[in-house]
Protein backbone atom coordinates (compact mmCIF):
# COMPACT_ATOMS: atom_id res chain seq x y z
CA UNK A 1 0.00 0.00 0.00
CA UNK A 2 1.20 3.65 -0.50
CA UNK A 3 2.70 5.94 2.09
CA UNK A 4 0.88 9.05 2.39
CA UNK A 5 2.06 12.38 3.09
CA UNK A 6 0.55 15.46 5.18
CA UNK A 7 1.92 18.72 5.18
CA UNK A 8 0.16 20.40 7.73
CA UNK A 9 0.01 24.23 7.88
CA UNK A 10 -0.79 27.05 10.69
CA UNK A 11 -1.81 25.35 13.57
CA UNK A 12 -1.99 21.67 12.62
CA UNK A 13 1.42 20.02 14.14
CA UNK A 14 -0.35 16.56 14.55
CA UNK A 15 -2.80 14.26 13.38
CA UNK A 16 -5.08 12.36 15.72
CA UNK A 17 -5.33 8.68 15.53
CA UNK A 18 -2.05 7.87 14.46
CA UNK A 19 -0.40 4.93 15.76
CA UNK A 20 3.44 3.56 16.07
CA UNK A 21 4.46 6.99 16.09
CA UNK A 22 7.92 7.48 15.84
CA UNK A 23 10.29 11.02 14.65
CA UNK A 24 12.59 10.74 11.78
CA UNK A 25 15.31 13.59 10.94
CA UNK A 26 15.82 13.12 7.16
CA UNK A 27 19.10 14.58 5.94
CA UNK A 28 19.33 15.92 2.18
CA UNK A 29 21.65 17.41 -0.21
CA UNK A 30 19.45 20.78 0.30
CA UNK A 31 19.57 21.38 4.05
CA UNK A 32 17.22 20.86 6.92
CA UNK A 33 13.57 20.19 6.30
CA UNK A 34 11.09 22.50 8.65
CA UNK A 35 10.99 19.71 11.21
CA UNK A 36 11.66 15.74 11.75
CA UNK A 37 9.05 13.67 10.16
CA UNK A 38 6.13 12.18 12.25
CA UNK A 39 5.89 8.69 10.71
CA UNK A 40 3.16 5.94 11.80
CA UNK A 41 -0.16 3.93 10.98
CA UNK A 42 -3.42 5.48 10.28
CA UNK A 43 -6.03 2.38 9.74
CA UNK A 44 -3.80 0.08 7.69
CA UNK A 45 -1.95 3.39 5.83
CA UNK A 46 1.37 4.67 6.78
CA UNK A 47 1.70 8.23 7.40
CA UNK A 48 4.02 10.69 6.89
CA UNK A 49 3.54 14.47 8.61
CA UNK A 50 5.70 17.30 8.83
CA UNK A 51 4.54 20.50 10.48
CA UNK A 52 5.04 22.93 7.13
CA UNK A 53 6.41 25.99 9.35
CA UNK A 54 7.95 24.07 11.75
CA UNK A 55 6.28 23.06 15.32
CA UNK A 56 5.73 26.26 17.21
CA UNK A 57 5.63 28.65 13.74
CA UNK A 58 8.96 29.46 13.56
CA UNK A 59 9.62 29.28 9.71
CA UNK A 60 8.36 32.15 7.55
CA UNK A 61 6.88 31.37 4.07
CA UNK A 62 9.75 32.58 2.40
CA UNK A 63 12.32 30.90 4.22
CA UNK A 64 10.63 27.39 3.99
CA UNK A 65 13.41 24.92 2.65
CA UNK A 66 10.94 23.78 0.24
CA UNK A 67 13.30 21.39 -1.25
CA UNK A 68 13.87 19.95 1.68
CA UNK A 69 10.21 19.17 2.60
CA UNK A 70 9.68 17.17 -0.08
CA UNK A 71 12.29 15.46 -0.91
CA UNK A 72 12.22 14.38 2.33
CA UNK A 73 9.45 12.86 1.88
CA UNK A 74 10.07 11.11 -1.34
CA UNK A 75 12.96 9.40 0.93
CA UNK A 76 10.84 8.31 3.08
CA UNK A 77 8.61 6.30 0.51
CA UNK A 78 5.76 8.78 0.17
CA UNK A 79 3.35 8.69 -2.78
CA UNK A 80 0.49 10.71 -2.18
CA UNK A 81 0.63 14.18 -0.41
CA UNK A 82 -2.38 16.04 1.16
CA UNK A 83 -1.54 19.37 2.08
CA UNK A 84 -3.50 21.92 4.28
CA UNK A 85 -3.59 25.55 3.97
CA UNK A 86 -4.99 28.23 6.30
CA UNK A 87 -6.20 31.06 3.32
CA UNK A 88 -7.82 34.27 2.52
CA UNK A 89 -10.59 33.99 0.24
CA UNK A 90 -11.60 36.17 -3.08
CA UNK A 91 -15.37 35.58 -3.10
CA UNK A 92 -18.25 35.85 -0.95
CA UNK A 93 -19.19 32.85 -1.58
CA UNK A 94 -16.28 31.28 0.47
CA UNK A 95 -17.10 32.06 4.14
CA UNK A 96 -14.59 31.73 7.22
CA UNK A 97 -14.86 28.20 8.03
CA UNK A 98 -15.14 26.68 4.70
CA UNK A 99 -12.95 24.39 2.91
CA UNK A 100 -11.84 24.47 -0.53
CA UNK A 101 -10.56 21.42 -2.77
CA UNK A 102 -8.78 23.70 -5.77
CA UNK A 103 -7.73 21.85 -8.89
CA UNK A 104 -5.57 24.83 -10.11
CA UNK A 105 -2.40 27.46 -8.81
CA UNK A 106 -1.48 30.93 -9.77
CA UNK A 107 2.03 31.63 -8.79
CA UNK A 108 2.70 35.32 -7.52
CA UNK A 109 6.05 34.36 -5.51
CA UNK A 110 8.98 36.06 -6.00
CA UNK A 111 12.86 34.29 -5.45
CA UNK A 112 11.83 30.96 -4.57
CA UNK A 113 13.58 27.72 -5.54
CA UNK A 114 10.95 25.29 -7.21
CA UNK A 115 12.67 22.86 -9.34
CA UNK A 116 15.47 20.11 -8.11
CA UNK A 117 17.14 20.48 -11.34
CA UNK A 118 19.93 22.84 -11.56
CA UNK A 119 23.58 22.79 -11.60
CA UNK A 120 23.62 20.50 -14.04
CA UNK A 121 20.40 18.59 -15.01
CA UNK A 122 17.39 19.82 -17.01
CA UNK A 123 13.98 18.72 -16.62
CA UNK A 124 10.78 20.05 -17.12
CA UNK A 125 7.54 18.20 -15.80
CA UNK A 126 4.23 18.58 -17.41
CA UNK A 127 2.34 20.81 -15.36
CA UNK A 128 -0.86 21.72 -16.61
CA UNK A 129 -2.90 20.29 -14.42
CA UNK A 130 -0.72 20.98 -10.62
CA UNK A 131 -3.62 19.03 -8.34
CA UNK A 132 -3.44 15.30 -9.03
CA UNK A 133 -7.60 14.85 -9.21
CA UNK A 134 -7.53 11.09 -7.80
CA UNK A 135 -6.61 12.79 -4.55
CA UNK A 136 -8.54 16.07 -4.47
CA UNK A 137 -11.82 13.90 -5.08
CA UNK A 138 -10.96 11.67 -1.89
CA UNK A 139 -10.65 15.09 0.17
CA UNK A 140 -13.58 16.44 -1.15
CA UNK A 141 -15.78 13.40 -0.62
CA UNK A 142 -14.59 13.07 2.78
CA UNK A 143 -15.47 16.89 3.94
CA UNK A 144 -19.21 16.19 2.29
CA UNK A 145 -19.51 12.70 4.10
CA UNK A 146 -18.61 14.88 7.08
CA UNK A 147 -21.00 17.49 6.51
CA UNK A 148 -18.53 20.17 5.90
CA UNK A 149 -19.19 23.33 4.23
CA UNK A 150 -16.69 22.77 1.35
CA UNK A 151 -16.08 24.01 -2.45
CA UNK A 152 -14.69 21.94 -5.42
CA UNK A 153 -12.42 23.18 -7.65
CA UNK A 154 -10.82 26.82 -8.04
CA UNK A 155 -7.70 28.54 -8.06
CA UNK A 156 -5.68 29.22 -5.24
CA UNK A 157 -3.03 32.31 -5.50
CA UNK A 158 0.18 31.38 -3.96
CA UNK A 159 1.47 35.21 -2.66
CA UNK A 160 5.02 35.97 -1.21
CA UNK A 161 4.21 37.19 1.85
CA UNK A 162 4.79 37.05 4.99
CA UNK A 163 3.08 40.61 5.08
CA UNK A 164 -1.15 40.39 3.68
CA UNK A 165 -2.18 41.58 0.11
CA UNK A 166 -2.66 45.41 -0.27
CA UNK A 167 -6.17 46.17 -1.08
CA UNK A 168 -5.13 46.86 -4.84
CA UNK A 169 -4.02 43.25 -5.17
CA UNK A 170 -6.90 41.80 -3.15
CA UNK A 171 -8.99 43.94 -5.97
CA UNK A 172 -6.81 42.86 -8.61
CA UNK A 173 -6.79 38.76 -8.21
CA UNK A 174 -10.54 38.56 -7.90
CA UNK A 175 -10.96 40.61 -11.62
CA UNK A 176 -8.74 37.63 -12.53
CA UNK A 177 -11.38 35.23 -11.10
CA UNK A 178 -9.40 33.51 -8.36
CA UNK A 179 -10.74 32.08 -5.67
CA UNK A 180 -8.22 31.87 -2.56
CA UNK A 181 -4.71 33.07 -1.31
CA UNK A 182 -1.68 31.68 0.27
CA UNK A 183 1.55 31.78 1.11
CA UNK A 184 2.71 28.01 0.56
CA UNK A 185 1.18 25.66 -1.44
CA UNK A 186 2.76 26.67 -5.10
CA UNK A 187 6.49 25.66 -4.28
CA UNK A 188 5.15 22.66 -2.79
CA UNK A 189 2.93 21.63 -5.80
CA UNK A 190 5.98 22.41 -8.05
CA UNK A 191 8.28 19.96 -6.36
CA UNK A 192 6.21 17.33 -5.66
CA UNK A 193 5.07 16.87 -9.26
CA UNK A 194 8.96 16.73 -9.91
CA UNK A 195 9.53 14.32 -7.78
CA UNK A 196 6.52 12.20 -8.78
CA UNK A 197 4.48 12.28 -5.95
CA UNK A 198 0.84 13.15 -6.44
CA UNK A 199 -0.52 16.60 -4.74
CA UNK A 200 -3.72 17.47 -3.53
CA UNK A 201 -4.55 20.43 -1.20
CA UNK A 202 -7.44 21.03 1.39
CA UNK A 203 -7.44 25.48 1.93
CA UNK A 204 -9.03 26.07 4.92
CA UNK A 205 -10.83 29.66 4.90
CA UNK A 206 -9.89 31.70 8.04
CA UNK A 207 -10.92 34.99 6.88
CA UNK A 208 -11.87 37.20 3.85
CA UNK A 209 -8.83 38.99 2.51
CA UNK A 210 -8.79 42.47 2.81
CA UNK A 211 -11.17 43.54 -0.51
CA UNK A 212 -13.84 42.59 1.95
CA UNK A 213 -16.54 45.44 3.37
CA UNK A 214 -16.08 43.74 6.84
CA UNK A 215 -12.50 43.68 6.58
CA UNK A 216 -11.79 46.45 9.30
CA UNK A 217 -13.92 44.74 11.78
CA UNK A 218 -12.28 41.38 11.83
CA UNK A 219 -10.04 40.87 14.55
CA UNK A 220 -6.69 39.01 14.92
CA UNK A 221 -8.39 37.01 17.36
CA UNK A 222 -11.38 36.47 15.48
CA UNK A 223 -8.97 34.93 12.87
CA UNK A 224 -7.03 32.73 14.96
CA UNK A 225 -10.17 31.44 16.61
CA UNK A 226 -11.24 30.63 13.07
CA UNK A 227 -8.00 28.80 12.58
CA UNK A 228 -8.55 26.67 15.36
CA UNK A 229 -11.93 25.40 14.64
CA UNK A 230 -10.87 24.72 10.88
CA UNK A 231 -7.93 22.72 12.57
CA UNK A 232 -9.95 20.66 14.06
CA UNK A 233 -12.33 20.07 11.35
CA UNK A 234 -9.15 19.36 8.80
CA UNK A 235 -8.30 16.70 11.60
CA UNK A 236 -11.08 14.64 10.90
CA UNK A 237 -10.95 14.85 7.25
CA UNK A 238 -7.89 13.96 7.26
CA UNK A 239 -8.87 10.55 9.59
CA UNK A 240 -11.35 9.57 6.90
CA UNK A 241 -9.26 10.79 3.65
CA UNK A 242 -6.15 9.24 4.49
CA UNK A 243 -6.90 5.37 4.65
CA UNK A 244 -8.86 6.02 1.13
CA UNK A 245 -5.58 7.68 -0.72
CA UNK A 246 -3.76 4.72 0.77
CA UNK A 247 -6.63 2.39 -0.70
CA UNK A 248 -5.61 3.94 -4.59
CA UNK A 249 -3.29 1.21 -6.66
CA UNK A 250 -2.62 4.45 -8.91
CA UNK A 251 -1.20 7.80 -8.79
CA UNK A 252 -1.02 10.37 -11.80
CA UNK A 253 2.40 11.59 -10.66
CA UNK A 254 3.95 8.40 -11.08
CA UNK A 255 5.74 8.74 -14.00
CA UNK A 256 5.75 12.76 -14.50
CA UNK A 257 9.93 12.59 -15.52
CA UNK A 258 9.69 9.63 -17.91
CA UNK A 259 9.97 12.26 -20.99
CA UNK A 260 11.37 15.48 -18.79
CA UNK A 261 14.58 15.04 -18.27
CA UNK A 262 16.30 16.38 -21.30
CA UNK A 263 20.21 16.67 -20.16
CA UNK A 264 22.45 14.18 -22.01
CA UNK A 265 22.69 11.54 -19.34
CA UNK A 266 26.54 11.45 -19.73
CA UNK A 267 26.81 14.88 -19.11
CA UNK A 268 25.23 14.88 -16.00
CA UNK A 269 27.69 15.58 -13.15
CA UNK A 270 28.07 12.91 -10.75
CA UNK A 271 27.20 14.55 -7.36
CA UNK A 272 23.78 15.80 -8.88
CA UNK A 273 23.02 12.00 -10.09
CA UNK A 274 23.83 10.79 -6.12
CA UNK A 275 22.01 13.90 -4.75
CA UNK A 276 18.99 12.84 -7.01
CA UNK A 277 18.99 9.45 -6.67
CA UNK A 278 15.76 9.04 -4.70
CA UNK A 279 13.58 11.16 -7.56
CA UNK A 280 15.68 10.25 -10.40
CA UNK A 281 17.09 6.95 -9.79
CA UNK A 282 14.71 4.66 -11.68
CA UNK A 283 15.54 6.85 -14.92
CA UNK A 284 19.25 7.29 -14.64
CA UNK A 285 21.85 4.85 -13.23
Amino acid sequence: MPTVGVIGGSGLYQIDGIKNVKEVAVKTPFGDPSDKFITGTLEDTSVVFLPRHGRGHRISPSEINYRANIYGMKKLGVEAIISVSACGSLKEEYKPMDFLVPDQFLDRTRGRISTFFTDGIVAHVAFADPISLEIAEIIYDSARKLRMHVHKGGTYVNMEGPQFSTKAESHLYRSWGMDVIGMTNMTEAKLAREAEISYATLAAVTDYDCWHPSHDSVTVEMIINYLHKNVANAKNILKLAIPQVGKLKKFSAADALKFAIITNRDLIPAKIKKDLKPIIGKYIQ
